[in-house]
């Protein structure tokens, strides 16, 4: 199965980099600057910079709040960045030893059983897993220690040709 990465929408990140209201209802913070490694972007799915601004706002990656839409902390780069484009396994799930992945429906809620924290090196072969069952839409991918939403993975359409 292949799997595509899906960033935060081009759209919403240029809304928030304008001064936009993140999940909260309050403009990102700005100010902050990268340092070491830099910060992850959830757009670009890299690292900022080392000297480079970054935004820190809240983010729920659901269409509407509801029991199971968590709403937590994440970065994108302050400046223009290039949205993620989807294949191959992005930067930012190569700079923790492990991720907490979920599947959720349809229905955008928590399938039960699916959460489990994998090494990285097992994520993508842990999402094939869940988005192999017909209940679940798509995977999200948290920080195993700090529950920050670092993106979301669907499987990836079959290009039709012809």
């Amino acid at each position: 199965m292949s799997l595509f990465y899906e960033p935060i929408p081009t759209a919403l990140v240029a809304a928030l980099r304008a001064g936009g209201p993140d999940a909260n209802g309050q403009p990102p913070e700005r100010g902050a600057i990268a340092s070491g490694s830099g910060e992850p972007c959830r757009h670009c799915l890299q690292n900022t910079p080392a000297g480079q601004e970054y935004l820190i706002l809240a983010h729920r990656p659901f269409p509407a709040p509801q029991p199971y839409a968590e709403t937590g902390p994440i970065f994108l780069c302050a400046g223009e960045c290039e949205a993620w484009g989807g294949q191959g396994m992005p930067p930012i799930l190569t700079t923790s030893p492990d991720y907490l992945l979920k599947g959720y429906s349809h229905g955008h809620r928590i399938v039960y059983g699916s959460g489990r924290i994998v090494p990285k090196e097992g994520v993508e072969r842990y999402a094939a897993t869940l988005l192999a069952d017909p209940r679940i839409a798509y995977v999200d991918v948290r920080s195993a220690r700090n529950n920050c939403f670092q993106l979301r993975i669907r499987a990836a359409r079959p290009v039709l040709r012809g």
